[in-house]
């Protein structure tokens, strides 16, 4: 079993991915099981690769996906805490 960083959206403990089954070389079907006994919600999710962000260094020629626009290239990059909001919240 592995952990994938999912939260339970009832009681926000971690999900678990009990099992996965590949559907097609870019879809993934995957069942959660929330990890807290309490709740034990669970849920079937899907995994698709949608969008190429960068190319392989090892290209496959029967790998074909649309190359993700700027927007989507942006939003993929993490996210930089600034110095100014660290020093703000120091200074509260």
């Amino acid at each position: 079993m592995s952990t994938y960083k999912m939260v339970c959206p009832h009681c926000l403990s971690k999900m678990r991915i009990r099992t996965s089954e590949g559907r097609h070389i870019f879809l993934r079907v995957a069942y959660l099981q929330c990890t807290s006994e309490a709740c034990g919600w669970s849920v079937r999710a899907e995994f698709e690769m949608t969008h190429e962000l960068s190319p392989s260094g090892m290209p496959n020629p029967s790998v074909r996906l649309p190359s993700a626009s700027p927007d989507l290239r942006r939003d993929a990059r993490p996210v930089a805490k600034s110095a100014t909001s660290t020093e703000t919240q120091l200074e509260s």
